[in-house]
């Protein structure tokens, strides 16, 4: 008979949002013993946005136990110890195949099973793969993903066993850009390849997206837009040697890392639970429609109080703080205490080479650009603002200080009134420190 445990709260998944639901239950108190996470990586939560920065760096690199959560907002590091001071059961290398929610059981692929009162959904999206295509060739070896340590790990090695190779990165999104960065600064000869007219198209306008492309070109990166890998020619021991684009092109390849989205896993609760925009539909609590059942980080589609509609976010910020008002939401409900709605402002960033950009807000409406958008200036500055309806909405900016960071939260946040575009591309950032 396999074994049988049972917890008061069980946090499915091990990723940034179980980390930062942990830590919340820790603070609201927790008794030994009521808490367990499970997981199916082998090592506690980590700040998973290492993984296509730091940790790929060629002097240097990040390693666990350096970036578990919650060093990645300034908050302490949680070491597994930790969780056992804590009295909370970290339940590593354990992957749940079936969840019966109205039992309130999770069974696991070695036939344990796992009971609990109250349960947070924190499993997060998996990645893409081009074999979900049934692409050509995409099972070759050194076609390469990332989405956690394991990844990771075989693309360190890959990169050390390449050296100084031909890495065709697939994709123009985050993972594209941040990844064909840290391959050049490995010293490969890279190559970006995507369909759309230009890189980040879902955030970027063609402004923005003109800077970055001519900056990576300025690095040695070479882009090739408005196509996609077809095929992949593969030597006798299976290894990757060629990507066959849909324009004809061959581009030879040592390494080929694919980023091309992710899905969120919400499998296992198809058909017991509410579902919406592709994720488990929550209210501002992150309470699913099943009573005691939450869903946190990517998988949540959310109440998003500002404007006024349920959306989903893929992002760090949004899984830490939805992790936090998930718990005070389950700790408020036991002691009768009222938590106020969630109400987040949209928040993304990335880095790569020299390079450090934040938004702000919403992206919809005309856009104006400001500052200095020239890729070859020694110390570029510049931003954008999103403008709908008289309001400011969005707000971009690359190169700025943690006070113009903060200016350019707060005008995504008041959403100001404007009259005159070609003063607000004037003013520029100036317009962003007055609110």
């Amino acid at each position: 008979m396999a074994s049988e445990k049972h917890f008061k709260y069980v946090i499915l998944g091990g990723g940034v949002a179980a980390g930062y639901a942990a830590r919340e239950f820790a603070k609201q108190g927790v008794k030994p013993g009521e808490l367990a996470i499970i997981s199916k990586e082998a090592v506690a939560p980590y700040e998973r946005p290492a993984l296509s920065k730091a940790y790929l760096f060629p002097q240097n690199p990040a390693r666990l136990p350096g970036f578990h959560v919650c060093v990645g907002s300034g908050g302490e590091r949680l070491l597994p110890e930790w969780y056992s001071e804590k009295g909370i059961e970290l339940i590593l290398s354990t992957e749940i195949v079936k969840a019966d929610l109205a039992t309130k059981t999770l069974t696991s692929a070695a036939g344990a099973t796992f009971t609990y009162e109250i349960l947070l959904i924190a499993t997060g999206s998996s990645v893409i793969k081009l074999t979900d295509f049934g692409t050509q060739g995409a099972e070759s070896n050194n076609i390469l993903y990332l989405r956690e340590i394991d990844d990771a790990d075989k693309l360190v090695a890959a990169i050390q066993a390449k050296k100084g190779g031909k890495a065709v990165v697939v994709g123009g999104g985050y993972i594209g850009l941040e990844l064909s960065a840290v391959l050049k600064m490995n010293d490969f000869d890279v190559t970006m390849v995507f369909p759309e007219p230009w890189c980040m198209p879902r955030l970027f306008t063609a402004d923005i997206a003109a800077f970055y492309e001519a900056y990576y070109a300025n690095k040695g990166v070479k882009i090739v837009k408005g196509t996609i890998a077809v095929g992949f020619d593969a030597d006798a021991n299976g290894d990757v040697t060629a990507v066959k684009l849909k324009d004809g092109t061959v581009l030879e390849a040592d390494i080929v890392v694919v980023g091309v989205g992710g899905r969120p896993l919400t499998t296992l609760f198809k058909g017991q639970v509410a579902e919406e925009k592709g994720g488990i539909k929550t209210d501002a609590f992150f309470e699913t429609s099943v009573p005691g059942v939450y869903a946190i980080g990517d998988v949540a589609t959310f109440p998003l109080k500002m404007y006024n509609e349920l959306r989903r976010v893929e992002h760090v910020d949004h899984a830490r703080k939805s992790a936090e008002q998930a718990v005070k939401a389950i700790k408020g409900k036991e002691s009768g205490e009222s938590v106020p709605e969630y109400d987040y402002l949209p928040y993304f960033y990335s880095r790569s080479f020299d390079l450090s950009w934040q938004f702000y807000g919403d992206n919809v409406g005309e856009t104006i650009l400001f500052g200095d958008s020239d890729p070859t200036s020694a110390k570029p500055k510049f931003g954008s603002y999103w403008i709908k309806d008289g309001k400011v909405l969005g707000a971009f900016l690359e190169g700025g200080s943690p006070d113009d960071n903060k200016a350019i939260a707060k005008v995504a946040k008041a959403q100001p009134p404007v009259g005159n575009l070609e003063e607000l591309k004037k003013e520029g950032l100036q317009f962003a420190s007055k609110i």
